[in-house]
Formats: structure tokens, C-alpha cells, sequence
């Protein structure tokens, strides 16, 4: 072995010493012989065996072990210093200014004034006060009238109230005068001579004033209370009185939210004549009532159950009754796809206070004599189904079956040759209010459309079939009713918006003169039908700056000449031009 280390390092510094002088340039090396005198013979020399043979296993039949992972943190320190980043510039978008106060002012055709004026201010931290002026009027000239048919309503409310952490309650005090004409004179179906026509006086001018306050507490079993006194009189020395009082309940017990809604309504008046004035009609009625109900929630079931207990004692001329009514006051909803989809259902009902001055914002043409009573809604039944469509489509479908005794209907008062009472109202121009049993099926669709913060769309439909006891229509309720709206934003400075309704077909009862030539001459009842009608409103706004808005607006721009009430047609195109403008003291 040592004899092959002594060849092999030979061989090495031969090798070498060849490179080295071959690296010399020009030289010339020449030549060697080499003579071997003993070839290489190797051996091999003994090796030290291994003791200890290991066990090989194999992979196929390893059992696989668990291992667990344990992180031990600990602190490192580094010295890596991060330089400071700077912000990407982003365009700042100016906070639009709230102003406490407006004022709008608007000219139309029709000689038309519409006037409004808001002001509120704060005293300390938690008190304010505020106010609102309302002006709207109208000459009128709508075409092929014989009698006036101007209008005036001009009202003022002032608020007063605090808010508090745990308590907020305000008072409200509200005037209100309004003036209309019974200018609905049936020309077509009487023959009128222009002697009688100057006679007419068909003024009605109506006051109100209100009182009334609201309380509100937090985080104590009572919710809150309502109250108002309502004083409403008419320029023939008819004269009501309305007071109610509502406080609200709500509370829990083993962990379910019970809810208790009491009402005390009161509503008394009289008028000096009725219709064919002959005698004069008082009338009271006071209604006492609660609504208690429970509440179960679990999951996406939410179930009130409850009843309306109702005792009411009415007095008409003289004449008093008593009554205690029971109704159901039953409500579910189910989540049936979260948010996005939602059934509900209901049973419920109640005993509704009708007084002068709601018939009298329903239509301003009824004639003041008439009779008011309650209405006995027995029970209103309906199923239902809302969601969304999309993120910006919301929708309501819905079904209902409604049943109500005394249900009051309009319906024109009858023209009486050479009555006894010649008031304005008295020739076929006015509508009384006569009392049914009605059930009414009804289906209800609504679907609402945000598609940007710039672009709102709405769309309704109320489709009813009515049934009645004793009349035999129910005068004056269309059975469909189909209204849309669109607003939206054209630029920040410009902004547009379109509402458009369609009511369809009504029926009526009128005073039809006979053909026969007698004195003096017959008048016979007739059902008339209203003819369908759609209303198309449009306007246009013009952003100044944030305060100054000018504004268009143009109300039956199809100009349909249709009639709202039986020979009441309404004005034609209306064009109003205006500017609002907001304000701080």
C-alpha cells in the first residue's frame, strides 16, 4: 500500500513539472524515455466488519405518528428601520351644508300661490322651538263653470319641546283656515235659469285649531303618550270637538316583550239644520279601547299575539247606544330567505272614531249636515310576501280581505225643487255620507327601485272588489288605483322627478230632471259611472348654490279633464315657477 502512495505521488510532481515548463514560451522540452521496472500490483488490505446489522422497516408499514407543532415567540430585535410612506392624495368632497330654515315662494297660472316658510331654533342644548307657514290658493277659471270655484288654505304650527337622554316630549299648537266652493253644479242633468244661478252663494269657509303633545321615555315600561284637542267649525255654525289620548305600554316578562295600547276618543259637535232643514243634528260619540299583545321571537319567526278590546256610547239627536266589541290583533312574519325574502300574515281589527273635519279632508264638498258615527272594522285579514328582487329592488305583494260595519260612503246630495233651504249647498252641488256594511278584497303591489344614490324609482297598484249590504254600489271607490314616481339626479346642480297616477272607474247616484214638461218638474235618482282618469305631474330643480333652488313644477301636464267628485272637474295644465331658500339666524 505504501508503494502505490510513493508511484502515485511520483506520477503527481511529473504531471506538474510538465505544466510548469510548458508554460515557458519558446523553449523547446525535447524528449525522455521512461523505463517501468516493476509493474503496479494493488492490494487490497483488510477491512473492520461491522458488529451490528440494523434493521431496515419498511415505509408500507410504518404507523405514521402524530407530531404536534408548538411555537415557542420570542422577541427579536432588529434594527430595520421602514421609511415613512406618504399619503396618496384623494379629492375631497365638500360636506353639504344643513341650514335650520327655509322659505319658498311660487307663481302659477290660475292665479296660483304657493307659499312656505320653516323656522326652528335651539334654547341651551336640549330645548328648541319651531314653526311652519303654509299658503296655497287659487283663483280659479276652469272653463264652462258657472260658479266660483277659488280656493284659499292657509295654516301656521308652532312646536315647542325638549329631548333628553332618557325623555323627549314637545307641544304643538295649529291654526288653519280654509275656503272652498260647491261650484259643482249638475248643468247637464237640470236645467238652471240665470235667475236662480245668481243666487247661489257657494261659499264654505273651514277653522281649525289644534293642541296636542307627545311624550316619549326610555328604558321604562311606559312608552310613550299622544294627546290632542281639536276644535273644527264651518261657516254655517256647525261646530266639533275632537279630544283623544293614547299612552303606550311596553314591558317584558320571562324574557317575552309584552305591549299595551290604550285609547280614550272622544269627538262631539253639531250642525244648526240637516238637508232638508228641518232639524237640527248633535251628535257624540266617546271610545274607550286597548290592544295588549305578547311577542315570541326564536330564530327567524316573529309571532304577536293579542286582541283589541273596544267599549264605545254614541249619542245621535237624543238618541244613545252602548256597545262592546272584541276584534283580533294577530300578526306573524317569517324570514324565509334572510333579508331577501320575507312572508307575513295578520288578523286584525279595531273600532275607528269618524268625525266632520275627516270627512272634510277627504272631500271639502260634503254639505254640513250630516251624521257621524263610528266605524266597526270586524276584522282585517291579509297575507303577504316582501324582499328584495336585487340589491337596489325591493318589492311588496300583498292580499287582504277587509270586512267593516258603518262604513260611510259619498254620495251627491238630491236636488229638491223650491226647497225650503236655499243654501249654496242645496242644488245637487255637495255630497253627503251614507253608512254600510262593506267587505272589500283587495291586492296590493309595490315595487321600489334605487339603481344609484342619483336614480329612485317607485312603482304601486291597489286593485279592490267591493261588496255591499244595503246600497248598491260602493259610491265613490275606484276599484283600481295605479301610481309610479321617478326622481332623479341629472348633475349636481340639476335634478328632475315625474309622478304619474291612474284611478279607474266610480260610481254615483245623481238628480236627473224629467223630460216631461209639468210644473213642477220631476228629478228622478240615477247611478252614474265617473270616467277613469291618469294625472301627469312633472318637475324640474335648478341648484344655485346651498341655499337658492329654483324650481318648475307642472301638475296635469296631459291636461285631462277629468272629474274627481261627480261634476267637480279640475283644472287643466298648472304650471307653478318658484325659488327655495335656506337660511340661519
Amino acid at each position: 500500500m505504501n508503494k502505490v502512495k510513493i508511484y502515485l505521488s511520483l506520477a503527481i510532481f511529473t504531471l506538474v513539472t510538465q505544466i510548469s515548463f510548458s508554460q515557458v514560451k519558446d523553449e523547446n522540452i525535447g524528449s525522455e524515455v521512461v523505463n517501468i521496472v516493476k509493474p503496479y500490483t494493488p492490494t487490497i488490505s483488510d477491512a473492520f466488519k461491522v458488529k451490528e446489522t440494523p434493521v431496515m422497516e419498511d415505509d408500507e408499514s410504518m404507523n405514521k405518528e402524530t407530531i404536534q407543532y408548538n411555537i415557542f415567540s420570542f422577541p427579536v430585535a432588529s434594527t430595520f428601520t421602514p421609511a415613512k410612506g406618504k399619503a396618496a392624495s384623494v379629492d375631497k368632497v365638500e360636506r353639504e351644508k344643513i341650514f335650520r330654515n327655509y322659505a319658498t315662494l311660487g307663481f302659477g297660472n290660475y292665479s296660483a300661490v304657493n307659499a312656505e316658510l320653516f323656522v326652528t331654533e335651539n334654547f341651551g342644548r336640549n330645548s328648541y322651538v319651531g314653526g311652519m307657514l303654509r299658503h296655497l290658493s287659487s283663483q280659479g277659471g276652469i272653463k264652462d263653470l258657472v260658479l266660483d270655484d277659488k280656493y284659499y288654505n292657509t295654516s301656521l304650527d308652532v312646536t315647542y319641546g325638549t329631548r333628553e337622554r332618557d325623555l323627549s316630549w314637545n307641544v304643538d299648537l295649529g291654526v288653519k283656515n280654509q275656503i272652498y266652493n260647491w261650484y259643482g253644479l249638475p248643468t247637464k242633468n237640470i236645467v238652471f235659469d240665470e235667475a236662480t244661478i245668481k243666487e247661489i252663494d257657494p261659499k264654505q269657509s273651514y277653522n281649525t285649531i289644534a293642541l296636542g303633545g307627545k311624550l316619549n321615555l326610555e328604558n321604562s315600561f311606559f312608552n310613550e303618550a299622544s294627546l290632542l284637542f281639536k276644535r273644527f267649525s264651518d261657516g254655517f255654525g256647525s261646530g266639533e270637538n275632537r279630544f283623544y289620548v293614547k299612552p303606550n305600554f311596553d314591558f317584558d316578562v320571562v324574557n317575552q316583550k309584552i305591549k299595551a295600547n290604550f285609547i280614550l276618543d272622544y269627538v262631539g259637535g253639531k250642525f244648526e239644520k240637516d238637508y232638508t232643514a228641518s232639524n237640527e243634528i248633535k251628535y257624540s260619540n266617546v271610545i274607550f279601547g286597548t290592544k295588549p299583545s305578547i311577542l315570541y321571537q326564536q330564530d327567524d319567526l316573529s309571532v304577536q299575539l293579542g286582541a283589541g278590546i273596544f267599549y264605545t256610547t254614541g249619542k245621535i239627536n237624543g238618541e244613545s247606544d252602548s256597545k262592546l266589541f272584541v276584534y283580533p290583533n294577530v300578526k306573524a312574519s317569517y324570514k324565509i330567505v334572510g333579508d331577501v325574502l320575507i312572508g307575513y300574515a295578520g288578523a286584525e281589527g279595531g273600532l275607528n272614531q269618524n268625525s266632520y273635519a275627516d270627512f272634510v279632508d277627504h272631500s271639502p264638498f260634503v254639505s254640513p249636515t250630516l251624521f257621524v258615527a263610528p266605524t266597526d272594522n270586524k276584522y282585517d285579514i291579509y297575507v303577504g310576501l316582501k324582499g328584495k328582487l336585487a340589491n337596489a329592488v325591493a318589492f311588496n305583494i300583498r292580499g287582504s280581505f277587509n270586512n267593516e260595519d258603518n262604513k260611510p260612503l259619498f254620495m251627491s246630495n238630491e236636488y229638491v225643487f223650491q226647497n225650503a233651504n236655499t243654501e249654496g249647498y242645496t242644488y245637487g252641488n255637495s255630497f253627503k255620507v251614507v253608512y254600510d256594511n262593506v267587505k272589500t278584497a283587495s291586492f296590493f303591489g309595490e315595487i321600489k327601485a334605487d339603481f344609484s344614490k342619483n336614480v329612485s324609482l317607485g312603482i304601486n297598484g291597489t286593485y279592490n272588489n267591493y261588496t255591499t249590504d244595503e246600497e248598491s254600489e260602493a259610491w265613490n271607490l275606484p276599484q283600481l288605483k295605479v301610481g309610479t314616481t321617478l326622481d332623479f339626479d341629472i348633475n349636481e346642480k340639476w335634478y328632475a322627478g315625474v309622478n304619474v297616477f291612474f284611478v279607474g272607474e266610480r260610481k254615483d247616484r245623481v238628480s236627473v230632471q224629467s223630460l216631461a214638461a209639468v210644473f213642477p218638474p220631476e228629478f228622478q235618482p240615477q247611478d252614474v259611472t265617473l270616467d277613469s282618469y291618469f294625472d301627469l305631474n312633472a318637475h324640474v330643480g335648478y341648484k344655485y348654490n346651498d341655499r337658492l333652488t329654483a324650481f318648475l313644477r307642472g301638475n296635469n301636464l296631459a291636461n285631462q279633464q277629468y272629474n274627481r267628485w261627480t261634476n267637480f272637474p279640475v283644472q287643466g295644465v298648472q304650471v307653478l315657477l318658484g325659488a327655495n331658500y335656506k337660511f340661519d339666524f
